[in-house]
């Protein structure tokens, strides 16, 4: 064994710049400065009670991104200092957002050890690379991300702290090669183990899906699947559970080598981002002519998933609504039925249909996965998701996009079960989604995302759109010579949510235009990029009548979507004549 000594170090804050609610997001550039990280993960540790960093047992690992080696030596190192008693890395640092999640909550360790808690390296789905992005977060015991209430201490000890402690003699691990290595010091015994990535993230979906149904699909001549992890974390999964678990050709997999940098590619899973997925699906400026009958991607960590038929895109707002409608009979670990169902709230209504046919219990929550957690935490909820491709259930405390795969994959494989053998046409992705339509009515839905906008003009639209809620009689006249054809605004507001279960309060999630037609404009600053402001635009039109589902979606929402840019003066206070990416 090795032996260290604890040494503390002045630092600087990080003056002024506050983390974000799921962590810290900037460029690489950044966290290469002296003592940034460290300031950060030291805050951390004062944030967190004292049984959760003294004798804890932590989980330090990511997506993989540039930085991420360097940065999980750094972290072990401050975790001894810290007194932290062992440390669990992923094999090469890869561990998807969803799997630390389910790591915290099942894996017991070698020596009979439970974590307390983990350090996620990951931007989501930011770029990466040498001048791109990197980030990282904190999540708690339950598996879930941190609340406000240590968030808000993180952000103020990095204002005022003075020193961080680490234990500068320790080596660093190889995080190659799985096993433990032990190191002695003032406080004890400390443990470095590094171990497989898949391992207990598999154990878990066996215990969720029917493998062998979706193996009877995936390996039936008439079914043909593309997966696409645009070089992120997902790929380190993608061969283990698609191919070898459930017989997927290997040529089904495509971009499943995790890359520092993605490949160089925007690791967003999105129509706009998964280029090559998207062609191959027969959509894009360039399809293919004869597409597989089911594509999903991946973002960087994995969280997020976009779901594809043949020629057929899947809203995330209809996916969850889907996935909610079929679980019990679908999906084995919600065959006794389901604790209830939630959203967020630029997420369109499409669920809240399924909620109320089925006699759900239903939630509106705003963005942010800890919202669903507390819920989950209180037995409350069942299935949930964000309209931003991330959905995800109470079997972890994160969205997890692979499992929304195993779930589409579940009910399709359901569906056709007694079609597999002779010559009945199977039940495609596309008729899955028009069938639930003629059930529930569609929610024409779109998103359009003007990103790195300067954050004074975002800040002015933001504030003139609250303005407009003062007088809805002067807005609907405006809307009125705008397009006629669009109804009038019945209720604006900024929304706000008191959580049920600790009755917090979250104030100003998003200015929302509320129309007599059941028809929704919301506006969000949204905070997951690491430079400059997103605009997020959420235009929404519900259609009950079965003969007017199947227009196409932006066809469809072109005059609202026209007052929607026009209403908010997007190019006057941005110089925006076009949204970076439509969803």
């Amino acid at each position: 064994m090795a032996s260290f000594n604890v040494t503390s170090k002045q630092t600087n804050p990080f003056e002024g710049q506050k983390p974000g609610t799921s962590g810290l997001r900037k460029k690489v550039t950044v966290f290469q400065q002296p003592n940034y990280l460290h300031n950060f993960v030291q805050a951390t540790f004062y944030a967190l009670s004292v049984d959760r960093v003294h004798g804890a047992t932590l989980v330090v690992s990511g997506d993989g991104r540039y930085f991420s080696k360097e940065a999980i030596q750094i972290i072990i190192k401050m975790a001894a200092g810290n007194h932290v008693r062992r440390v669990w890395v992923a094999q090469n640092g890869l561990l998807s957002t969803p799997a630390v999640s389910a790591v915290i909550r099942e894996r017991v360790g070698h020596d009979g050890a439970k974590a307390t808690g983990a350090f996620i390296l990951t931007a989501s789905h930011n770029p990466g690379g040498p001048h791109e992005d990197f980030g990282i977060k904190y999540n708690m015991e339950n598996g879930g991300p941190a609340p406000e209430s240590v968030t808000n201490q993180i952000f103020i000890h990095t204002t005022t702290i003075k020193e961080y402690f680490i234990a500068e003699d320790i080596p660093d691990v190889d995080i190659s090669k799985t096993g433990v290595t032990s190191f002695t010091g003032p406080r004890g015994q400390f443990d470095v183990e590094v171990f497989d990535s898949t391992t207990d993230y598999i154990k878990l979906m066996k215990s969720i899906f029917d493998f062998g149904l979706i193996k009877k699909l995936l390996t039936s001549p008439k079914f043909s699947f593309c997966y696409d992890a645009l070089h992120g974390v997902a790929g380190a999964y993608a061969h283990k559970i698609f191919v070898e678990e459930l017989g997927a050709d290997e040529s089904s997999l495509i971009n499943c080598v995790p890359k520092e940098d993605f490949g160089g590619g925007h690791p967003d899973p999105n129509l706009t981002y998964a280029k090559e997925l998207v062609a191959r699906m027969g959509l894009g400026n360039s399809p293919a002519s004869d597409p597989p009958e089911f594509g999903a991607a991946a973002d960087g960590d994995a969280d997020r998933n976009m779901v594809l038929g043949k020629r057929f895109f899947v809203t995330p707002s209809d996916s969850v609504a889907i996935i909610a409608a079929n679980a019990v009979e679908a999906i084995p670990y919600f065959a006794s039925g389901l604790k209830g169902v939630a959203r967020s709230m630029p997420t369109s209504a499409a669920l809240d249909v399924v909620a109320k046919a089925l006699g759900l219990k239903f939630f509106e929550v705003p963005t942010g996965w800890k919202f669903f957690g507390n819920l989950m935490d209180a037995g409350m909820c069942s299935i949930c998701g964000e309209e931003s491709f991330g959905t995800g259930s109470d079997h972890i405390r994160e969205k997890d996009g692979i499992w929304a795969v195993l779930a589409w994959l579940s009910i399709l494989a359901f569906k056709n079960k007694d079609r597999l053998q002779g010559d009945e046409k199977l039940i495609s992705v596309e008729e899955v989604v028009l069938n639930h339509w003629s059930t529930y009515g569609r929610h024409y839905y779109t998103r359009y995302d003007y990103e790195n906008v300067e954050s004074a003009g975002a800040n002015e639209l933001m504030a003139n759109l609250v303005k407009l809620q003062y007088d809805l009689g002067e807005l609907n006249v405006l809307i009125r010579k705008l397009r006629p054809e669009v109804s009038f605004v019945i209720k604006a507001d900024e929304f706000e949510y008191k959580d049920p279960v600790d009755g917090s309060i979250s104030s100003k999630q998003g200015i929302r235009f509320i129309f007599n037609d059941g028809s929704r404009l919301i506006y969000r600053l949204s905070g997951t990029g690491s430079v400059g402001a997103t605009i997020r635009v959420y235009i929404e039109q519900y259609e009950k009548d079965s003969t007017k589902t199947g227009r196409d979606s932006q066809e469809a929402l072109a005059p609202l979507v026209d007052v929607a840019i026009k209403m908010s003066k997007m190019e006057q206070f941005t110089g925006r004549t076009a949204p970076t990416v439509i969803t």
